[in-house]
């Protein structure tokens, strides 16, 4: 890529370009295990395993996923929580040719299907907490389970077998499966950067999830960038105890790269959580007295900073690097956060973008900027009528980015593939402009997608559900401003003539079609709806009603 003026702004050893290896995302931990064999790779609840014995674990599963009739190109589902059997399972299934369909195992039933049938998906794994949704979703769709309890791999809290989780015939337990193959050689199984690793669901205009496809090489691009983006300029011998405090989930994107695949190329302990509890990761920051990065949403930063037990915890002295992303950060949480002496950046990227795409440089870090693109990225801001020409700097435009870590393409939807995907630009659907420096700040979103606590919320979808309530007439959902979350959301709702409705019925109707995340936190019935002409409801003159009564609010 020719030279941008953006790379001015770039740190001092951060690199213009990088030379991406064409090697499959495996690689990554076969250099890692044989450069670092007796490094803790992952911290457990302070259950460690080295690097050398992760890789040998993922040797087995792969040898005995290879037993099991995994080709290459196969789907294969992977819906568990931040543990040592996510990482184990990922790297093997790559390393037999699989393709990962990377799931939120919180998901209800009928959002797990839609994805389960669109990937023709055969073999899933997932663990005991989550079989109550899985064991019936394995029998519907005919999938082979591969089951395993989330504290297998925890000291002290014994271990399950077959027999304890209950499984059908012909499917199997994780730890079991792993001890009974004895082979630990590399399946000799051709893989190349073009072919397919990952499919990562998103939002689609027709309000139906669409899976981003996501390449060896797409995956080995984006690792690259994230760990010369952000650890280029600090100091690093290879004798110290680098570590990742990995509470982002691997099963969306920006974990999976920025925590996962990023602590696996830089040889770095994975401190691993399952869950945000703010007093076990007070906790697990004090007992590790260091941690070197934090890859995190602003919903986590803001419960950690304002804790009571923050200083207890130490955090200032604890926590090197934070990097936000997923939601807008508030200017007032980043002062915050430079004010303890952490060292923090923002960035914006996307399912499609392999979670990476442009970035605030950690040493000119401009508040309430995403930032410039990152190495080997290419962005322009086109105008909203038309997405041909390029705006002028300090107009708003829709952002259209091209480079390494773009999708191959949506898992197949050519239609949705034809619309964003155009001579290897990505329409992104997010509106910013560019100031003089070409730093790039949103202004807003061609999308009504709704970013909750770093989460992506599609409110088609959640539109779509409420309407199936027998009372409901008519139904709108909006994000709102939330100090929080961010953003949370909203219905609007017309009750059917002559039926009586509640919030509360309306949310718990809720909970069962969605995940948690998505379920509506306030709801306002209303006689009518606003309308256009044509009858089309008028979601954006909700969400300013909305904006206006929050602005209002604010003192001042």
């Amino acid at each position: 890529m020719q030279t941008r003026s953006w790379q001015k702004n770039y740190d001092y050893s951060v690199p213009a370009t990088i030379r991406y290896p064409k090697f499959p995302v495996q690689n990554l931990l076969h250099i890692a295990a044989s450069q670092c064999p007796s490094k803790t790779a992952t911290d457990f609840f302070g259950s460690e395993m080295t690097y050398a014995q992760i890789r040998t674990q993922v040797l087995c599963l792969a040898n005995a996923l290879l037993q099991t009739g995994v080709k290459k190109g196969d789907r294969v589902g992977l819906a568990l929580p931040n543990c040592p059997q996510y990482i184990i399972a990922y790297y093997a299934i790559l390393s037999v040719g699989g393709i990962v369909v990377n799931l939120n195992p919180y998901y209800t039933h009928d959002e797990l299907k839609f994805m389960l049938e669109n990937t023709k998906t055969r073999l899933l794994i997932t663990f005991d907490a989550a079989m109550q949704t899985m064991r019936p979703l394995g029998k519907e769709l005919d999938m082979t389970l591969i089951v395993t309890r989330v504290t297998d791999y925890a000291a002290g809290m014994g271990v399950s077998s077959k027999k304890d989780l209950e499984l059908e015939e012909g499917w199997h337990h994780f730890s079991e499966l792993i001890e009974n193959c004895s082979h630990t050689q590399i399946p000799r199984v051709e893989l190349t950067a073009s072919d397919a690793a990952l499919i990562q669901f998103t939002g689609g205009t027709t309000g139906l999830p669409k899976g981003a496809l996501l390449t060896h090489g797409n995956v080995v691009a984006a690792t690259l960038q994230a760990v010369n983006w952000g650890v280029g300029i600090l100091p690093f011998t290879p004798h110290e105890k680098r570590n990742i405090l990995s509470i982002i989930p691997y099963f969306h994107i920006y974990g999976n790269v920025s925590a996962m695949n990023w602590a696996t190329c830089s040889a770095a302990t994975q401190i691993l959580m399952p869950r945000f509890e703010i007093d076990e990761v007070l906790g697990t920051i004090k007992r590790m007295d260091q941690i070197y990065y934090f890859p995190a949403v602003p919903t986590m930063i803001t419960a950690i900073v304002n804790h009571p037990k923050a200083s207890a915890a130490d955090i200032a002295n604890s926590i090197r690097l934070i990097n936000s992303g997923g939601a807008p950060m508030p200017a007032e949480l980043i002062q915050k956060v430079k004010d303890l002496g952490i060292l923090y950046s923002e960035g914006w990227g996307m399912s499609e973008t392999s979670a990476l795409g442009i970035s605030n440089p950690l040493m000119s870090c401009r508040t309430g900027s995403i930032g410039v693109p990152v190495m080997d990225n290419d962005i322009r801001l086109v105008d909203l009528d038309e997405g041909i020409h390029d705006v002028a700097p300090g107009d708003p435009g829709e952002i259209m980015i091209k480079g390494p870590t773009i999708m191959k393409e949506y898992w197949d939807n050519a239609e949705e593939s034809k619309l964003q995907l155009v001579d290897g630009w990505l329409y992104t659907g997010d509106i910013g402009q560019a100031d003089e420096d070409g730093y790039i700040y949103i202004v807003d979103r061609k999308k009504d997608m709704i970013i909750a606590g770093g989460f992506n919320i599609y409110p088609r979808e959640v539109d779509e559900v409420l309407y199936q309530h027998p009372k409901v007439s008519e139904a709108v959902t909006v994000g709102i401003p939330d100090e929080y979350r961010g953003e949370t959301v909203k219905a609007f709702i017309v009750a059917r003539q002559g039926e009586s409705l509640t919030e509360k019925e309306v949310i718990d109707f809720c909970r069962t079609k969605l995940a948690a995340y998505k379920v509506p936190k306030l709801v306002e019935f209303r006689e009518s709806i606003p309308k256009s002409a044509v009858g089309k409801i008028l979601r954006k003159a909700l969400q300013d009603e909305e904006k206006a009564k929050h602005k209002n609010k604010i003192p001042g």
